[in-house]
């Protein structure tokens, strides 16, 4: 079976193609076959004039006819899309989505911050590692940031939070929105076993590739404090050229280490975890496990 999924961020559209093989034991795995990003920024628009400008709807456009054309050529079976910050603001999202669905046949579905804080766990990471510790996941985006934190396997809290990347590099985070995470992440997270926190997201990906730690071992609080300091030293354009990064990488990097590094601090933990997945992945867990459900019991 072949599910692809759709990820459509503020910072950038992903599509996932995976072929899912079952055991004997019905147990699926999933093998990644193709992964695509397009840098559409979306919130560049969205959180500056509110509605995403005729260019970049153009280039939503032409993406989602792109991913069209790949699923068709891996024959596909069946595929979500979703949309998430910069969407749920836009107040011309609906009119785009009504042209993708025209013009390409892709429903795309704008879902809510919980929602997509849920999807993060569909990849269950946390039940193949120890039980000494409590875990939070941190997915952190161009418009929001999503935790969710789980103990003996048991979820604590899910919450979305709108400090993003690029709500970062266009000033519109608040004090107050700072401090309403705080107060969550510390009221939440008090009283339970000794925390590590799992990172997702393309950012912490491209860290922990530059860290060059070996799969599996995590990151500590004060590597991200040093990534911090040196890459916020440095010029955009000198940046880009010296830890060879995307401009579209470049910029949302020093943001994205500051939000990891205050929500790990407020968590009390000094460990992350990088298991290199994200939205699109759980998607994907999402929709193989809507295609298991006995007829009757499908939302």
């Amino acid at each position: 079976m072949k599910l692809a999924a759709i990820d459509i961020g503020s910072n950038a559209a992903r599509l996932l193609i995976t072929e899912v093989v079952e055991d004997n034991n019905g147990k699926p795995e999933f093998n990644k076959l193709n992964l695509v990003r397009v840098p559409l920024r979306l919130g560049f628009d969205v959180f500056e004039t509110g509605t995403i400008s005729p260019n970049r709807t153009r280039m939503v456009l032409q993406t989602m006819k792109a991913y069209h054309y790949l699923m068709n050529v891996y024959e596909v079976d069946t595929m979500i899309a979703c949309a998430t910050s910069a969407m749920r603001d836009a107040a011309n999202s609906q009119e785009i989505i009504t042209k993708v669905k025209t013009e390409t046949g892709i429903t795309i579905e704008v879902i809510t911050g919980d929602f997509e804080a849920s999807l993060i766990y569909e990849n269950h990471i946390a039940e193949n590692m120890d039980t000494d510790h409590s875990y939070l996941y941190i997915d952190v985006g161009g418009g929001s940031t999503e935790l969710t934190f789980f103990c003996d396997g048991v979820l604590i809290f899910k919450k979305s939070f709108n400090i993003g990347t690029i709500r970062l590099l266009k000033n519109m985070v608040t004090d107050s929105h700072w401090n309403e995470m705080k107060e969550v992440i510390k009221n939440q997270t008090r009283g339970y076993k000794k925390i590590a926190a799992i990172g997702t997201g393309g950012n912490i990906n491209k860290v922990f590739s530059m860290s060059k730690r070996k799969d599996g071992k995590p990151l500590n609080l004060e590597l991200l404090r040093d990534y911090h300091k040196e890459l916020a030293a440095v010029p955009l354009k000198e940046r880009i050229s010296l830890y060879k990064l995307r401009e579209d990488r470049a910029d949302v990097l020093v943001p994205a280490l500051q939000i990891y590094i205050n929500v790990m601090r407020w968590a009390d933990t000094d460990e992350i975890y990088v298991p290199k997945i994200g939205l699109a992945d759980g998607l994907v867990q999402h929709l193989y496990a809507q295609l298991k459900r006995p007829e009757g019991s499908k939302k």
